[in-house]
């Protein structure tokens, strides 16, 4: 069954009934947050809902999403909705002065008013985002794959409680994280698209960290669209699992070592974006004033999905749709919430 943007498998239904998945997604937010921050050693912080829009804080996610912005006649200022909060939250850990190995996590919300409506996008995003001090000598591969298995220990963790309390899930994750890079991706389908390669890795390989997005490969193309100002593009990537209801790959994280003053430069750059130098935000990392960090967002919605085995993002969180998505859901007896 097929809508604009929205494929309903067939013979799909939800595994569990409306009530018992407020439940469930109550429960596994509380159970990931715990154990992420246990294996990550992260505290919880309050974190702004939208930003100044002259502070360079906003983060332009491909460069062509519009903010949502208005003026605050009491301030004398323009602000923005944060589409994430990557700048965000490394300086607030300048800020609030946390040492080497310590981080912090917290609720993000934003309003993507340009993203598509499908099974696993909507205007609303909900994720934690989490950021944590490293030294300089760790921004290296091996630090950022260990961080992502961490990460997915987490994840499988929380699955195993879910499927405890409730038996009837059937979702299964593989535990081994494999790791690529975007080349390679490339190397291996030179005539396939980014998201063609993505689900034909991921399909043999269902849990996967896919390293090194943003910059241009031996075709000329990124693998993918990144900002040039927070994530290291020799130094991110995207974790993928295998969503077998939807049968493709599905994106949960997009993490990374942040830029160090010289990958920023080097960026800026390439990107065309030496205009940026001048904000708050840019000339405090070029001069080496904030801390060597990792960090990322991980999808709730999208967790929650993966976990529960849902094929649409409008089972486990409220949003617009359009009417196409809405009865194309209400025939397949699938409620949106």
């Amino acid at each position: 069954m097929m809508s604009t943007k929205t494929y309903i498998p067939e013979h799909y239904a939800p595994l569990l009934n409306l009530y018992d998945t407020q439940k469930a997604i109550g429960l596994l937010k509380r159970v990931f947050e715990d154990t992420l921050c246990g294996s990550l050693h992260l505290r919880r912080v309050s974190a702004p809902l939208f930003v100044e829009a002259s502070s360079g804080l906003n983060d332009d996610l491909n460069g062509v999403e519009r903010p949502v912005s208005f003026d605050i006649p009491a301030a004398g200022r323009e602000a923005q909705v944060v589409h994430s909060l990557a700048k965000w939250k490394r300086m607030a850990l300048h800020r609030y002065q946390f040492s080497v190995g310590e981080g912090l996590y917290t609720d993000m919300n934003a309003i993507r008013r340009d993203e598509e409506l499908d099974n696993l996008h909507s205007i609303y995003v909900d994720q934690w985002d989490w950021e944590k001090v490293m030294l300089e000598q760790e921004r290296t591969p091996d630090y950022l794959e260990d961080t992502v298995r961490r990460i997915v220990t987490a994840i499988c963790g929380t699955l195993d409680e879910l499927k405890w309390q409730y038996p009837q899930l059937e979702v299964e994750l593989e535990r081994e994280v494999a790791f690529i890079t975007a080349q390679e991706l490339e190397d291996l389908w030179p005539g396939l698209s980014p998201r063609e390669r993505e689900d034909a890795w991921v399909k043999e390989h269902p849990t996967t960290f896919l390293m090194g997005i943003g910059g241009a490969l031996k075709s000329g193309r990124p693998h993918d669209g990144r900002a040039p100002d927070y994530d290291d593009w020799d130094l991110n990537g995207d974790l993928l699992f295998w969503n077998d209801p939807l049968q493709c790959s599905y994106e949960l994280s997009s993490m990374g070592i942040r830029v160090s003053p010289e990958s920023m430069d080097r960026q800026l750059t390439m990107a065309g974006c030496d205009d940026r130098r001048t904000l708050p935000f840019h000339k405090a990392v070029l001069a080496g004033e904030l801390p060597y960090t990792i960090g990322g967002g991980i999808g709730q919605s999208r967790l929650c999905m993966l976990l529960l085995g849902s094929v649409h993002i409008g089972e486990v969180q409220a949003s617009v749709w359009d009417k196409a998505t809405r009865e194309a859901c209400a025939k397949a007896g699938i409620p949106l919430l």
